[in-house]
């Protein structure tokens, strides 16, 4: 099964789509950002979608970094991490 965030969303899991958030990620800050367990990439489809565009454009809004790091927050409430 797979989670969908919207109707529109093309269906894809997070093991297909785990060799593309591989990337290289030059800037220490976005390295920082994307350092969160794989558990959160497997529950949030939001995150591994800003993860893969910040790979394919090599830019993120300052908006998606805010909604990031909300994500993140709320999974580690969620889930009981630290």
């Amino acid at each position: 099964m797979v989670k969908m965030i919207s109707r529109k969303q093309f269906p894809i899991c997070y093991d297909c789509q785990k060799e593309e958030l591989k990337g290289e990620i030059k800037s220490s800050k976005i390295k920082k950002l994307f350092d969160v367990p794989e558990e959160f990439y497997k529950e949030s489809p939001f995150l591994v979608s800003v993860k893969l565009f910040y790979l394919r454009f090599g830019r993120i809004s300052e908006k998606q970094v805010e909604y990031f790091k909300k994500e993140v927050e709320e999974l580690k409430e969620r889930l009981g991490k630290k």
